[in-house]
Parts: structure tokens; C-alpha cells; sequence
């Protein structure tokens, strides 16, 4: 029996000429949060323009994070204003953070700042998925709108 190129690849081996020895590394899909996410990853972009949307990255770009910021820093002004209109004789009209003020300053301003965080993060993971683009959008102008009525109502 005579050895063939086909037989010399290093990627040969018994269950076919196209198949690599180790397997296919890609059996497993790239996951939403992985340890790059948070210590510095490989890829800020995706390797073909056509498969952005809806694909997963390691990296985020400064934009995505100064948005996220800037909706974190709106929703913490929001709360001090909050309670500060309250302490004046203002009502809450949000029946979820009425119902967050019962548990008192502390629990509303954490029990805020825990939802409005996990809601960025989904935002921030799915950055390439249309909706969450337009749901950090919209979370952007709704609370840009919203401190500036809290600033209209001093």
C-alpha cells in the first residue's frame, strides 16, 4: 500500500481526509458571557459583515459602554430626584417603583439599580441583535427625557 498526499495531511485521519483528528472545535457555539467578557477577549468584530446581526462578540466597543454608562448614571439621578420630590410632597406614578419605595430609601434605590443593571447587561451582550440596539436606544432618550423632567420640576 503506497502513501498518497491524501494520507500525508495532518489533518487526516480515519473517519475522513476533511475531517481533523482533534474534532471540530465549533461544536459548541460561542457563549453569551464567557471569562474574555470580563478579562479582555479576542474579537471586538465579527469576521464576516453578512453574520453581525445576532451574533455574540468578546469585546465591546467604548460607545456601547458610554451608553450604558450614561442610562446607569440617568437611572441613579432618577432615584435621587425621586426621592427628593417625594420628600416635598411629590406621588410616584410608576407602580413598580412605588412599590419599591414600601421597602424604604435603601431597598428602592438598590432594587432600582439591580433591575436597570441586568437589563443593561442583556442590552450590552445582545449588542448585536436589532432589538437590543433599539431597547438601549429607547433607554437612552426615556431617561435623558425623564431627568430632564425631574430637573423642569425644581
Amino acid at each position: 500500500m503506497s502513501s498518497t498526499p491524501q494520507d500525508a495531511s495532518p489533518h487526516s485521519s480515519s473517519a475522513g481526509p476533511d475531517i481533523p483528528r482533534s474534532g471540530d472545535r465549533r461544536r459548541r457555539g460561542t457563549p453569551r458571557l464567557s471569562s474574555y467578557s470580563l478579562r479582555g477577549g479576542r474579537r471586538k468584530h465579527v469576521r464576516r459583515e453578512e453574520e453581525r446581526e445576532g451574533s455574540f462578540v468578546d469585546l465591546y466597543q467604548p460607545w456601547m459602554l458610554g451608553l450604558i454608562g450614561w442610562v446607569a448614571l440617568m437611572n441613579a439621578a432618577d432615584s435621587f430626584f425621586t426621592i427628593f420630590h417625594l420628600q416635598v410632597g411629590g406621588i410616584e406614578l410608576n407602580p413598580i417603583a412605588a412599590m419599591l419605595l414600601e421597602t424604604g430609601r435603601v431597598g428602592f434605590v438598590l432594587g432600582k439599580a439591580t433591575m436597570i443593571t441586568l437589563a443593561l447587561l442583556v442590552l450590552c451582550m445582545h449588542k448585536n441583535f436589532y432589538l437590543a440596539r433599539w431597547g438601549l436606544g429607547a433607554s437612552v432618550a426615556t431617561y435623558t427625557g425623564l431627568v430632564g423632567y425631574h430637573l423642569w420640576l425644581l
